[in-house]
């Protein structure tokens, strides 16, 4: 998440601090309305930032007959596609080896229940952009292969944190509502995996998200894996009942 997802993530805590006094209180309804904004404006920001960017990349070096930079292009689509693998391990070990040792006093707040809909732990997002950040902005504003690598690294970085907040806070913390994506198949396998993180039955396994599933076939947390996410289908179809 960049500048913009903090900035936006302020603004909808403002809407949160008075839509919760018009509601007689901050219930779950208005939590998760309030994280809605600030996801979708975050996200609708981003990637137009980020379009417009990589096309103002490219196309300031070919004004005035300058020729297509092919290897750059091929460069920064490569560097996107590795960072964005990348962050999964990243954030796999970073989630075992700090979220859950020195920073488990910011990280705790994530596996308590949450009081508003915003907890200690979202500043991590806002770390994990200040690379993405700064590769961007030094790959955007500079000539040349190693700039343009940079360029699709930051790009990488940006493309996983969007898709880790609307599959792990949207899709597996329901902190806002992602539609279709609850019924693909995979995703419903992610989401149940991190499910059993949070009971911590394999000694806190899996610590990554999109790989989750693999983590726990590893340590043989498969069988768990098929009766959590029974109890995730059989949720949903009561919950959607309901409604």
């Amino acid at each position: 998440m960049s500048s913009l997802g903090f900035t936006s993530m302020a603004a909808a805590a403002v809407y949160y601090r008075f839509a919760s006094q018009m509601d007689g209180g901050g219930d779950a309804r208005s939590e998760r309305r309030t994280y809605l904004v600030a996801a979708v404006m975050s996200s609708l920001g981003i990637t137009s930032m980020a379009a417009a960017a990589v096309y103002y990349r490219f196309a300031w070096q070919m004004e005035g007959g300058g020729e297509i930079p092919v290897t750059e292009m091929f460069g920064t689509f490569a560097l996107s596609v590795g960072a964005a693998v990348g962050m999964e391990f990243w954030a796999r070990w970073a989630h075992r080896a700090l979220w859950h040792a020195s920073l488990w006093h910011m990280h705790e707040s994530h596996h308590r229940p949450r009081d508003g809909p915003f907890e200690l732990n979202d500043v991590f997002a806002i770390v994990n952009a200040v690379p993405a950040m700064s590769l961007l902005a030094y790959g955007f504003f500079t000539r040349g292969l190693l700039p343009g690598l940079c360029f699709g690294a930051g790009l990488g970085i940006t493309l996983f944190g969007m898709a880790y907040m609307f599959v792990h806070d949207g899709l597996v913390h329901r902190r806002f509502p992602v539609g279709p994506i609850a019924n693909v198949p995979y995703f419903r396998r992610v989401a149940a995996a991190h499910q059993i993180h949070h009971m911590d039955k394999f000694e806190g396994v899996p610590y990554g998200l999109f790989l989750g599933p693999k983590e726990l076939e590893e340590v043989g947390g498969s069988e768990e894996l098929e009766k959590e996410i029974k109890k995730r289908i059989k949720r949903k179809k009561t919950l959607d009942a309901i409604q």
